[in-house]
């Protein structure tokens, strides 16, 4: 069965009931404007709010959002995304629409699994006790999937559908993201286009309730956001509005300086500039996707990441620039493994201008990415993904040969990479020295180091096996003991 558009006669007919008040008519925004005097403006700070699946998995966690919300005024304009998991084994509500959805590409009855979905948001209704019927919408979907509007489609109503609830629970101006979040054609984000249609929607709204995930087409066809979902909706929009501050809340109490699965109970960082999350996220460390961080990082907008569940925790303010010290001399460490080392050995290397560049093109014809390159007089070592290496090691070997003429070429697999960064380290004596008095204690090899002249982090390279056991030599000398902290 052939995916028709989205946009189809059905919804071109008629709004979908629960959504019905929401077209974008001049008398619309008047009627708002007399709606949300009952939410007076207080001051002209605004705050743009996102939370996660976890956050709103149930009526309970969506009655914390809602009095976290209502609990300051500058909490303008809100990101949701669909429901999560209320439990370990639980289902989120992505999946079950992705489950019905192919369930009915595959000719299947879907209406049990239709009303499945139907009652997770039910049970989110009677708990908030509000007066809001999304039956209606729920026929419309069935049928979109019944004619296959497309997957994008299917996995966003989880968020179309949580917006309409949480709008309802606030008393806040729903806005449908396909009418303000565009792509092209093609399927790509147009972003300056975006920022000038919230900019104009957005102008005379104070509060509103934005889904995340995803926009739509020219045609009308629903998009989603392949990576970083509601995430990056809420820097859009957060960018759009011109926020003081993009506030992302989750089931954490802001960015940890280290691993939980490695560290029990790590400290959690306070501030951290977007160079240095940048070096964590790209080491490993779970926070935001770096196309949620692009819009508003643009406009000098912090981020602060808070906890649903622990609302009265600082969280972790994410900034482009900060005078104040971090608590420890490190910011974070973060790392992950499944690297290999090659290394190439030639006499009189450094004599022979465009060595690196003859030896990176033939891992660029190979179509892989290097990490690292640690090099010596005579040597020169690429830092790869093994599983990259693996399928071409050959090929790489051959073309290295023909490429530089090296005397010997060495392999070492299995290695593992950890980032020590932070901004503290310029300042601080002796820094590299506590990262290899604390390995050599922990009885910990180091393959390689590299450090950039910004003296943001160090890398260290060490076997796959002694990885947890470094991060946590790491962990405890710079955190635990605290040492370091000497200034030059």
């Amino acid at each position: 069965m052939s995916e028709l558009n989205n946009n189809s006669e059905l919804n071109k007919d008629k709004e979908p009931a629960a959504s019905a008040k929401n077209n974008s008519t001049e008398a619309d925004r008047e009627e708002d404007e007399n709606a949300y005097s009952l939410h007076p403006v207080s001051s002209r700070v605004k705050k743009v709010v996102k939370f996660g699946g976890s956050s709103l998995a149930s009526a309970a966690q969506m009655k914390k959002v809602c009095d976290i919300i209502r609990s300051d005024p500058s909490r303008r304009y809100v990101i949701p995304s669909a429901p999560g998991k209320r439990f370990s084994d639980d289902t989120k509500v992505t999946d079950m629409l992705y489950r019905a959805y192919d369930a009915a590409a595959r000719g299947e009855d879907i209406t049990d699994r239709i009303n499945a979905i139907r009652s997770r948001y039910q049970e989110i209704i009677d708990g908030l006790h509000i007066d809001i019927d999304l039956g209606e919408e729920f026929a419309v979907i069935e049928d979109m999937f019944r004619r296959q509007a497309g997957r994008d489609y299917a996995a966003s109503r989880g968020e179309y559908l949580n917006g309409m609830v949480l709008a309802a629970c606030l008393g806040f101006r729903y806005i449908d993201a396909a009418k303000v979040i565009c792509f092209d054609e093609n399927g790509k984000f147009e972003s300056e286009k975006t920022h000038q249609t919230l900019r104009e929607y957005l102008k005379n709204i104070d509060y509103a309730v934005i889904p995340g995930f995803y926009g739509a087409m020219p045609d009308g066809s629903i998009k989603t956001f392949s990576r970083g979902g509601s995430d990056i909706t809420g820097s859009i929009v957060a960018r759009a509005v011109r926020a003081d501050v993009y506030e992302n809340w989750t089931d954490v109490s802001g960015v940890m300086l280290a691993d939980p699965h490695i560290i029990s109970n790590p400290e959690v960082i306070d501030t951290v500039t977007y160079r240095e999350l940048r070096e964590l996220s790209y080491m490993g460390a779970t926070v935001l996707h770096e196309e949620a961080i692009f819009p508003v990082r643009s406009e000098g907008i912090p981020i602060n990441i808070r906890n649903t569940n622990a609302p009265e925790d600082p969280g972790t303010m994410i900034v482009e620039t900060t005078f104040r010290q971090p608590k420890y001399v490190i910011t974070g460490i973060a790392g992950h493994k499944g690297f290999c080392a090659i290394n190439i050995e030639k006499d009189m290397m450094n004599e022979e201008v465009g060595f690196g560049r003859k030896v990176l093109q033939v891992f660029e014809e190979n179509g892989i990415s290097f990490e690292h390159t640690p090099s010596g007089i005579d040597t020169f070592t690429v830092i790869v993904h093994q599983d990259e290496f693996m399928e071409k090691e050959q090929n790489v070997i051959s073309g290295i040969h023909k490429a530089v003429h090296p005397d010997t070429i060495d392999l070492e697999g299995d290695l593992a990479l950890i980032a020590i960064v932070g901004r503290g380290m310029k300042a601080k004596k002796g820094t590299a020295g506590l990262v290899f008095s604390a390995l050599a204690h922990a009885r910990v090899n180091v393959k390689m180091i590299d450090q950039g002249s910004s003296e943001l982090n160090i890398i260290i390279g060490v076997k796959n096996d002694d990885f947890e056991t470094a991060v946590r030599a790491i962990y405890d000398v710079f955190v635990t003991a605290n040492l370091g902290t000497e200034t030059r």
